[in-house]
C-alpha cells in the first residue's frame, strides 16, 4: 500500500530521530521530544510518510521565516529523508509537495531548500522538481 503523508506529531519522535540519523544528523528520541514544543512554536512543521502497519519511511521538515529584504515570508525545507528501500517510489515528491502546500498556505512567496554538498543525488532530485541553484550556504559552528 502507498504510505500516508500526514503532519508529524510528538509521538513520532523515535522514528523521526531514526530518519534524521540516517540523513547524517545523529539524533536521539529524547532530544526530539524535548525540543518539539519550542521547535513547533518557532514556525517549524514536518510531514511524515507512515507505513501500513506502523513506522515511518520518510520525513520532511520545514521552517517559515520573516526576512526584511522580502515582502512575503520565506519557507525552507530543512530536511528531507526517505528510507533507502522506498526511494524511487514517488514518496520524496509527495513529501516535498506537502511542504510546498503548507508553506504556500502560510503566505510564503519563496521556498528554499538546504542540502549538504555531499548529497549530489538529492540536488538532482530537487532540480528535477523545479528548484534552481541560486546561492551558496556558508556555515560556522559557534559552540
Amino acid at each position: 500500500m502507498t504510505p500516508i503523508i500526514r503532519p508529524a506529531e510528538p509521538r513520532d519522535a523515535a522514528e523521526i530521530a531514526r530518519l534524521l540519523t540516517a540523513l547524517g544528523h545523529p539524533t536521539e528520541e529524547q532530544s526530539v521530544a524535548a525540543r518539539w514544543d519550542e521547535w513547533a512554536a518557532a514556525g517549524n512543521a514536518a510531514f511524515v510518510a507512515e507505513k501500513d502497519g506502523g513506522g515511518l519511511s520518510g520525513l520532511v521538515t520545514t521552517h517559515r521565516m520573516l526576512v526584511l529584504h522580502r515582502l512575503l515570508p520565506v519557507g525552507r525545507i530543512t530536511a528531507l529523508i526517505v528510507d533507502e528501500s522506498a526511494r524511487g517510489s514517488g514518496m520524496g515528491r509527495r513529501l516535498v509537495a506537502a511542504a510546498e502546500d503548507l508553506l504556500a498556505s502560510a503566505g510564503c512567496g519563496l521556498l528554499e531548500i538546504t542540502s549538504n554538498t555531499r548529497l549530489v543525488q538529492a540536488h538532482a532530485f530537487y532540480e528535477h522538481l523545479g528548484y534552481e541553484r541560486t546561492s551558496i550556504r556558508l556555515a560556522k559552528q559557534l559552540r
